[in-house]
């Protein structure tokens, strides 16, 4: 894959439905079902990094805040369609728990085996 299509800026959505500190779900994916906090959003790239969700692995060189250097552990970025506000999440949860228990499921009863009496 080329580098130069990795950070290019696409067509950044006017209005977002998540914003900087909301708590979300991740919806699709390996992370799915998974809550954070979200840290930062990428508008040029349509993405949005969530603590504690999706880990990824960094080479880091050796610094001042890193004297050692080496592999770092960091959130990486979801797609902005993969996730969802926890509160209206919950409440879809909520809805379609309530309608299943307020109207089973209507049973078919077997007819008797015709032939043998």
């Amino acid at each position: 894959m080329a580098l130069y299509r990795v950070n290019k800026p696409r067509f950044p959505q006017g209005k977002f439905h998540i914003k900087k500190n909301d708590e979300v779900v991740v919806l699709s994916g390996t992370q799915q079902g998974k809550r954070g906090k979200v840290l930062q959003v990428l508008r040029d790239r349509n993405r949005v990094i969530i603590e504690g969700v999706n880990f990824i692995k960094k080479a880091a060189r050796k610094s001042q805040e890193q004297p050692q250097g080496g592999i770092v552990e960091r959130e990486g970025a979801l797609h902005i369609s993969k996730v969802m506000l926890a509160a209206d999440y919950d409440q879809r949860k909520g809805t379609v728990a309530k309608d299943k228990e307020a109207a089973p499921k209507a049973t078919k009863e077997k007819a008797a085996p015709k032939g043998k009496k």
